[in-house]
């Protein structure tokens, strides 16, 4: 059975991966973020349990600060990605509405 890495040591890697996001966010590399972004929800799951009991204050500290930096990191990814969002969702909606119009019209004018 693999040990349990210390969370502290699990905060410091997510907080690692969230700094290639906003790299990879600032690149428009939507793929690399994907990928990312799945090595993060992997590392969420494993501290789904962690709680601040066993830490010394020195390490509860530390771990409040790579949260805080993981927070900042994710408000800069949202900055690169929620402008693309949303030219995604016009994107979509246009073409819904094409569908839609294609479908009531369409078959009429043939």
């Amino acid at each position: 059975m693999l040990a349990m890495q210390n969370p502290i040591e699990l905060y410091e890697e997510m907080t690692t991966l969230s700094a290639r996001m906003v790299e990879a966010a600032r690149r428009a590399d939507w793929d690399n973020l994907i990928e990312l972004e799945r090595s993060v929800s992997e590392l969420r799951i494993r501290l789904a349990d962690d709680d601040n009991s066993h830490l010394d204050h020195v390490e509860r500290e530390r771990k409040a600060a790579l949260i805080q930096r993981i927070l900042a990191d994710d408000a800069e990814i949202r900055r690169h990605t929620e402008p693309w969002m949303e030219q995604v969702r016009q994107f979509l909606g246009g073409a819904r509405k094409k569908r839609q119009v294609d479908q009531t019209y369409g078959a009429h004018s043939a």
